[in-house]
């Protein structure tokens, strides 16, 4: 299951039925689960764990060292969940002192050309179209998809369920399930078509609408606006992710688009 025109440093540990096109380099202390195909040219560099299940297409570099100054070749790591797709010339960069790691969970696709620096973390069943380019320090939490050629500031982040259209330069913290659109980017509305297809019931939907309208339609602050929903609505899973999401963002979240005289509409 492994080419002989791949290179293999005896310290890497691979699991059964790994399979290894030719002209890949997998570097010392990498680990690679069961299950997992690695396509041809693609490097894989010290300190990256890689799970069951894996599709690594060709051209892509994992656990390269961080493009950041204050690293000093510190051990570090990259680790990606089971049943993630990385696909062409993708770059994962493992982390630095403030993390240790970069992580991309489990059934994620990360398109074409996308790069993720040191120290992000990237949750499970995420999508990062192709060119997503993703500073370093960033989160990105479950179920959340990012248009292609998006630009990430780094250490924002984004939260679960979220959608963040294409062409988007994200310099706030985008909160859970919403739609990020526009330019400058800002709040589109609830992403209520992705929370359908995941299970989300009509009520629970409603009722992160209805919050979504305190916080962008009422008129209030932030801190009012948090208060009054945490006085006004029951307590539910959605309703204390927001509040905890916008209430301890460290950028401040993205606000509503407001129309300025050269707009078009």
């Amino acid at each position: 299951m492994i080419h002989p025109h791949t290179y293999i440093h005896p310290n890497a540990r691979l699991a059964q039925n790994v399979k290894i096109d030719p002209f890949t380099v997998i570097h010392q202390d990498v680990e690679i689960g069961e299950g997992t195909w690695i396509g041809s040219n693609v490097t894989i560099m010290e300190g990256v764990r890689i799970g069951k299940n894996c599709r690594i297409f060709p051209g892509a570099v994992l656990g390269a060292v961080p493009q950041d100054l204050k690293y000093d070749n510190e051990k570090t790591y990259v680790e990606i969940g089971d049943n993630t797709t990385i696909r062409e010339f993708v770059t994962i960069h493992r982390g630095t002192t403030d993390r240790i790691k970069t992580k991309v969970g489990s059934n994620c696709l990360i398109m074409a050309y996308s790069h993720i620096a040191h120290d992000c973390i990237v949750g499970n069943n995420c999508i990062l179209s192709n060119s997503a380019q993703i500073a370093g320090h960033v989160i990105v939490g479950d179920w959340a998809i990012i248009g292609g050629v998006c630009a990430v500031h780094q250490f924002v982040q984004i939260g679960q369920h979220a959608y963040v259209g294409g062409g988007s330069l994200v310099s706030k913290d985008v909160p859970p399930y919403i739609k990020a659109v526009r330019n400058p980017l800002s709040y589109g509305g609830v992403n209520s078509v992705g929370l359908k297809r995941r299970g989300f019931t009509l009520q629970q939907i409603n009722q992160v609408l209805d919050i979504y309208r305190i916080i962008y339609n009422k008129g209030l602050n932030i801190t009012q606006a948090l208060e009054y929903i945490e006085e006004e609505f029951p307590a539910t899973d959605e309703r204390d992710e927001i509040v905890t999401f916008i209430r301890e963002s460290g950028r401040g979240v993205i606000k509503r688009f407001t129309k300025g005289a050269n707009d078009e509409d």
